[in-house]
């Protein structure tokens, strides 16, 4: 996947977003998160929301641009005429 920008971020929270991001399952961002105190864990699940956030707005963004995908549909339609 692409990196992600979340802005907003103290340097400990980016350290959080950092190494949750570079986890490869939810189970084991899940057992890090288990590992901290409170605060970080509310924090680590805010991150998340952003994360996923992020993610969202990746996609819908891929989604607007279709010129491309367009133009090669118009190919094909003219090719079966």
């Amino acid at each position: 996947m692409n990196d992600l920008e979340l802005h907003g971020l103290n340097a400990r929270q980016q350290v959080l977003a950092d190494i949750m991001w570079s986890l490869e399952e939810y189970d084991q961002v899940q057992a890090f998160i288990n590992t901290l105190p409170k605060r970080e864990k509310i924090e680590c699940e805010g991150i998340i929301e952003m994360m996923k956030m992020a993610v969202v707005e990746q996609c819908r963004t891929g989604v607007e641009n279709t010129k491309e995908a367009d133009k090669i549909i118009k190919q094909i339609r003219s090719k079966k005429d």
